[in-house]
């Protein structure tokens, strides 16, 4: 097969067309944007007069590649069968014999070779492999031949791969799943013009294109069935095309397909003559058979077609333009200067500030919808957390071995001093281990604060930094220097403050005194109840008793008996003295840890982040960090730089269809 031959009648026009190779049928157009002219009867000169604009509109928008920005252009679609005769019709609707000066070009993957009728078919071979492989694959890749020729209008139309269900050695196993893939996507769009290629041998209502076709085009209304092969099959084919079982809204054209060496024109004579004298086929109304017929529907309905659709196509640019440049404007502002970017910086910082005292110090909730930033609850309910821990602890729990590590420390403190006295080192040692035993619920609640404010701080400059990408990246490491020394900092307090309890024993609050002596009240009662029970009932040191000590709860004293008396009351005294004291100690961890992390969350909003921030811009380590900010972030070059093609892109098409805009809807009605 032959390549596309184009011709123009009023001076040279170029026109592009996109072909691929399946090698099961020759050569044929598999993804392709193929512009098809003719010579033969040739179309009136007003008529040409009329539709030229508007295909040169089309033929600029294309070349514009416009449909890359989502905006689909008037388009004949050839399917059919890989057996259908689809490629023998499209060679004689541009087959014809090229006069001399005419050109040819084939265009693919960004080159351009040109070539001629001669060794077009070997030239369009050898650029499909280049593209598709030569194992008989296929590709969407398009592959373009662009012609210049004087003399009739043409047409832009799209070949793809004949439909096969088999593959052939070398295809892969999926080539059918492919194949329609492909198909679908070009015959989905609605200014898509579909020309269902189907040989006369066929049964239509089953035919595998036809199914595609109605899939999208259910009415009908742009499908255009070409009937191939016709003097193979001329049985029943006129029921066949005037029945129109499977609504071919556009109607059916029949030809005879070129066989062997024919030329074009002897292959037009005989079909001429098939269908005067063939005692079936020339009973088909003459508007239905021939190439030329066929050239002049397709010419008719694509002319309608972008006449309907150019309006639409329009509106879709200045939409697409709009939005665009809507998109561009949302950009930051290029900088070009360090003034420009400091007049950038402060106001960033600035708003930072502003949201972070919201959202750290004040607890509002408008500023962010996300509920990690409602800071304030979150803090309290951290708080609360770790003080349910603290009373929650083995360490301060006073009911397990009741008395027990009391007597056993006073056991170990035994002096030449008064009997009845408790001594300050044995409550001292008890202190210490209580406090150890805690100390590591506070450290952590620190570390977890510390990390829950460095994720809202990041959020917040992340979030204001986002258009200025050396800024972020500053602003994060500063933010995470400065929480990560602020942690430090609240750690090392945290531990002087575990290690201040466990130095020395004081409070002035009331209430320790007060707790003690309301502790202390029960205190003969519950040595009386111990050597009551254990005498009354004549048990051993050993037996399981229990006693209910207000403030505490119900304590077992089993072992307790064997004791004397005066140790137990030693014993008791301290129990209690260090429960009202511990009491005490809590209470002032929490307090104090809240004050702390209050004062440090206000100086870190208030001075120490954007002090950071700064150094970090400006300092000897990273001196350059203003200049660094006017370098835009990979993501937003990118992004601007494909919106200012885009743009002049749709400007240009702009320009292109707003030409002809004013006699568009004359011709259309």
């Amino acid at each position: 097969m032959g390549g596309k031959r184009t011709q123009t009648d009023s001076g040279s026009r170029s026109s592009s067309s996109s072909i691929l190779q399946d090698d099961q049928e020759g050569l044929s157009f598999s993804s392709s944007k193929a512009q098809l002219l003719f010579n033969n009867a040739p179309i009136v000169s007003s008529y040409n007069d009329k539709i030229r604009p508007m295909l040169d509109t089309i033929d600029k928008l294309r070349v514009l590649m416009v449909i890359e920005e989502g905006i689909q252009l008037p388009t004949i679609v050839v399917v059919g069968d890989q057996s259908s005769g689809k490629s023998s019709v499209l060679e004689s609707l541009a087959g014809i014999s090229l006069p001399r000066g005419q050109e040819l070009s084939l265009e693919y993957n960004g080159r351009v070779e040109q070539t001629d009728e001669e060794n077009i078919s070997e030239d369009i071979v050898n650029a499909t492999n280049l593209i598709a492989g030569d194992k008989k694959g296929i590709s969407d890749t398009p592959l373009t031949l662009l012609v210049k020729k004087n003399g009739v209008p043409d047409l832009t139309m799209v070949d793809l791969p004949g439909i096969t269900r088999v593959p052939v050695h070398g295809q892969p196993e999926n080539i059918y799943d492919q194949i329609k893939d492909m198909i679908m996507k070009y015959i989905k769009p609605d200014e898509s013009i579909i020309l269902n290629v189907l040989s006369a041998s066929t049964d239509f209502s089953t035919c595998e294109s036809i199914s595609m076709s109605r899939s999208v085009d259910k009415t009908g209304e742009r499908t255009l069935a070409l009937v191939t092969k016709v003097d193979m099959a001329p049985e029943g084919l006129l029921e066949k095309v005037t029945a129109d079982d499977v609504d071919i809204g556009l109607g059916y054209v029949c030809v005879r397909n070129r066989i062997r060496d024919e030329t074009y024109e002897e292959a037009r004579a005989i079909a001429d003559r098939l269908f005067k004298t063939h005692p079936l086929l020339s009973k088909i109304d003459k508007s239905m058979v021939g190439i030329q017929v066929l050239a002049d529907k397709l010419v008719q309905i694509q002319a309608v077609s972008i006449a309907r659709n150019l309006p639409v196509i329009v509106k879709k640019i200045n939409d697409k333009l709009n939005s665009y440049l809507s998109e561009l404007n949302k950009l930051p502002k290029t900088l070009s200067t360090v003034a420009e970017a400091m007049t950038a910086f402060m106001p960033i910082i600035g708003a930072s500030k502003e949201s972070l005292k919201k959202i750290l110090l004040m607890g509002e909730f408008d500023e962010s919808p996300d509920d990690k930033m409602h800071c304030t609850a979150r803090l309290v309910e951290m708080l609360n957390q770790c003080s349910y821990q603290l009373h929650e602890c083995n360490a301060s729990d006073s009911k397990s071995n009741f008395l027990v590590e009391e007597i056993a420390i006073l056991e170990k403190a035994k002096g030449i001093n008064l009997a009845n006295f408790v001594q300050r080192n044995a409550f001292l040692i008890i202190l210490r281990g209580k406090v150890k035993g805690i100390s590591g619920i506070p450290l952590g609640f620190v570390e977890q604060v510390w990390n829950y404010i460095e994720n809202v701080v990041l959020s917040v400059l992340m979030r204001n930094t986002e258009k200025y990408y050396q800024l972020q990246l500053s602003a994060r490491r500063a933010c995470e220097n400065l929480i990560q020394r602020m942690k430090e900092r609240s750690i090392h307090w945290m531990t002087e403050i575990l290690e201040m309890e466990k130095l020395t024993d004081y409070t002035c609050n009331p209430e320790y005194v007060s707790e003690w002596h309301r502790l202390m009240t029960q205190q003969e009662t519950f040595i009386t109840k111990v050597f009551r029970n254990s005498h009354d009932l004549g048990l051993g040191p050993h037996t399981e008793i229990k006693i209910n000590v207000e403030g505490i709860g119900m304590v077992e004293v089993g072992g307790l008996m064997k004791y004397p008396h005066v140790l137990l009351s030693q014993a008791f005294d301290l129990k209690m003295l260090m429960t009202a004291y511990w009491n005490v100690v809590l209470k002032r961890l929490i307090d104090s840890m809240a004050l702390h992390l209050q004062l440090s969350i206000s100086n870190l909003v208030n001075e120490d982040l954007e002090t950071e921030i700064v150094s970090e811009l400006m300092g000897p380590n990273h001196g350059d960090g203003i200049e660094r900010m006017m370098e835009e972030p990979p993501s937003i070059a990118v992004k601007r730089e494909k919106l200012i093609k885009s743009i002049k892109k749709l400007k240009e098409s702009k320009e292109v269809v707003c030409k002809i805009m004013d006699g568009i809807i004359t011709f259309a009605n």
